[in-house]
């Protein structure tokens, strides 16, 4: 190229960090531009929304993750459009020129044409989703605790999570635990431990991407916490009295949404055809078709592997990707031969079912129980030290995790969820 290499990354999430951090120190200027000004640890959400650890253990700046890449900016807008045609990137009333572009924009929640059900039922997605569910759940045992009549007690006490996959699990199985340790003794006219949580799955088995043994392994675990499991029950409404099953209505103040997943923003801004699920079809090499300085990696990519088989959204699939990426881009920018079509290596799926008991896949071969629980502890260790370099920090949770001392107990906002009961 003439002029040094411009590179913009849209999104700072596993994907973004990581072709962010290849693209480190080459001869470019690279770009990072996000809504939120922090990376967000995704799969330990749960437990900020379940109050076993606060915000600032999971999260953290993005500009604090690239201080010593001299190449690297970072910039906090929001993505209003994209003009291919001038390669240049609109946010927040400017234009970003850009070479490349890489489009790691992640992932929303997905309500199936019922968008009307977001308030009742939020999704877990981000900081904010977290700490609202964490509202509402401590709230719901507050208000408990004060309520004049039985009915209303019971309703405060239902607590639904809707959806079977590995978010649906462990939110349920941290809010059992929640419950039935933790807040077992803090109050005096109401019993945590009588809380019901159900957790429901339109289909005819949890966990649905894991071998059966490792869903029915789940399913005995959770029934073991006191979680109620409804297969083969889907939603059919959602409001402030409740949940609607099937036909039967559940009174519950709090209800939590883990069913779906939807994509919003690239294939918009390129106007390409999309899935169902909001994502842009890619070609081998990760770029768009007819757009080749154009990339997109993580949940919004629709990649295939195996055949038929998509790439999972988990953060190792976007963290290849973003690599990938990166390397091809680098490749360009050096004029070397261009990388062989990406491979997506799965490296196994996980899923905790509260303390002690957590399921792997690694396809051939599958552990659960206590030892797939601190496989999975170490796991999750393991990437926050690749991402945050903290070691002290991280083993400090992991002994807090342990110890079950939630100090995260806090109810925020200046909104009340509920009226005050009568008394």
């Amino acid at each position: 190229m003439a002029t040094r290499a411009k590179i913009i990354i849209v999104g700072a999430g596993f994907g973004g960090i990581a072709a962010a951090k290849r693209l480190a120190n080459c001869d470019a200027d690279i770009t990072v531009i996000d809504r939120r000004n922090y990376h967000l640890f995704q799969p330990l959400l749960y437990q900020v929304a379940t109050a076993d650890l606060s915000p600032a253990d999971i999260a953290w700046p993005i500009r604090g993750l690239f201080t010593r890449y001299q190449n690297i900016s970072v910039v906090l807008s929001e993505i209003t459009g994209l003009d291919p045609a001038a390669r240049q990137l609109l946010a927040g009333g400017r234009r970003y020129p850009y070479d490349f572009l890489i489009l790691a924009t992640g992932s929303g929640n997905s309500y199936f044409n019922h968008p009307e059900w977001e308030p009742d039922a939020p999704g877990l997605k981000r900081i904010i989703d977290a700490t609202e569910i964490r509202k509402r759940i401590l709230l719901a045992f507050e208000q408990a605790e004060i309520a004049d009549d039985s009915a209303t007690q019971r309703r405060l006490l239902n607590f639904v999570v809707i959806g079977g996959g590995p978010t649906g699990v462990e939110l349920a199985g941290a809010i059992a635990e929640l419950a039935k340790v933790a807040l077992a003794r803090d109050f005096r006219h109401i019993d945590p431990k009588a809380a019901r949580i159900v957790l429901v799955e339109a289909g005819q088995r949890l966990l649905a991407s894991f071998p059966p043994e490792l869903s029915d392994y789940a399913q005995r675990c959770l029934e073991k916490l006191g979680v109620e499991i409804a297969l083969g029950k889907p939603v059919r409404a959602v409001d402030g009295t409740g949940v609607r099953i099937g036909e039967t209505l559940l009174p519950t103040a709090t209800v939590v949404w883990a069913a779906g997943v939807k994509v919003e923003g690239p294939g918009q801004w390129l106007g390409v055809e999309t899935d169902r699920g909001g994502r842009v079809a890619v070609a081998a090499d990760l770029s768009v078709p007819s757009h080749p300085n154009i990339f997109v990696i993580g949940d919004a990519a629709k990649v295939t592997w195996e055949g038929e088989k998509l790439v999972p959204g988990l953060a190792p699939a976007a963290k290849q990707e973003g690599r990938y990426v990166a390397d091809v881009i680098r490749a360009r920018i050096e004029h070397r031969p261009a990388p062989a079509a990406f491979r997506y290596r799965h490296v196994g799926s996980l899923a905790t079912i509260g303390r002690n008991a957590a399921v792997v896949d690694f396809g051939r071969f599958q552990l659960k129980g206590w030892l797939a629980w601190w496989f999975w502890g170490l796991i999750h260790i393991y990437f926050l030290i690749n991402t945050r370099a903290a070691t002290l920090v991280l083993l400090q949770w992991f002994w807090a995790y342990l110890t079950r001392k939630k100090g995260a107990r806090l109810i925020t906002g200046l909104r009340p969820l509920f009226t005050h009961p009568k008394r």
